[in-house]
């Protein structure tokens, strides 16, 4: 494959106000009427239906980069415990910021050699800014095509501009991403929970005075999958839980490694 260039052709949006969302009363009370009333729309995701603080949050975000909020609903998730953005929503909201020329991908190689680079130009100077180049060796040392489900092996094109557009907007852009990164960052970044940790939260679970919706819960987490750091917590709650009421402390994931060793 020859040098290729690419684009995400994305309706463009502006900001339209500086004012926070909770920036004072007066704009707070404002927002949560708007918020009330979009909760109780079939139309937004599931996870704002009926639910007034998720839904002011997006407000907030739509409002701080002046993006439309059923955009930032839409493109809006939470992978693992961490709110993330779609890897087209990146590309969009790069796309409209007004300070580069639309975002192009560099597609050089096939197969084993594929990289990209993406890359665009600074409106006020005219120099090119260059993405940092992301690569199919880049992805199979780090471990991404080999994740469980992974897109890297079906769909390699799309996933490498997604990546190299998420990395262009970290280093020229990252208060318009608001430092948060794409879902697929999330999913190929987290280090997922081992069989080993996972039946160490079951023996827990079976000893545990937790009743059935909680023990319900963290089955679910289970079932659905939970990174490493998630597998400490809920052993954390566990472990924490097991102790006389006037003894129980606010134990973090990292004091559960020697809680839970202790305790087998």
């Amino acid at each position: 494959m020859g040098n290729e260039n690419t684009t995400l052709q994305v309706e463009q949006f502006q900001p339209t106000s500086t004012e926070l969302t909770f920036g004072n009363k007066t704009d707070f009370e404002h927002a949560q009427r708007v918020a009330k009333m979009l909760a109780t729309s079939s139309l937004i995701p599931k996870e704002y239906q009926n639910n007034i603080p998720n839904t002011m949050i997006a407000l907030e975000m739509a409002n701080r980069i002046g993006a439309n909020p059923m955009m930032v609903m839409q493109n809006l998730y939470v992978v693992h415990g961490k709110p993330s953005w779609s890897g087209s929503f990146v590309i969009a909201a790069l796309n409209s910021c007004g300070r580069f020329t639309p975002i192009r991908f560099e597609i050089t190689g096939q197969g084993d050699t594929l990289a990209c680079r993406a890359y665009a130009n600074d409106k006020i100077t005219g120099e090119r800014l260059n993405g940092s180049l992301v690569t199919m060796a880049m992805a199979k040392a780090e471990g991404w095509v080999d994740k469980a489900g992974s897109k890297w092996k079906t769909m390699p094109e799309q996933m490498i501009q997604y990546r190299s557009g998420a990395f262009f907007g970290r280093v020229y852009a990252p208060d318009v991403l608001m430092g948060m990164p794409t879902e697929d960052e999330v999913t190929d970044f987290t280090v997922m929970s081992s069989h080993e940790q996972e039946s160490q939260i079951n023996r827990l679970l079976d000893n545990s005075t937790l009743d059935e919706r909680q023990r319900s819960i963290i089955t679910f987490k289970l079932n659905n999958g939970i990174s490493q750091s998630e597998a400490y917590e809920i052993m954390a709650d566990l472990k924490n839980s097991q102790l006389p009421a006037g003894d129980r402390a606010q134990m973090n994931a990292t004091d559960a490694k020697n809680a839970v060793a202790a305790l087998l």
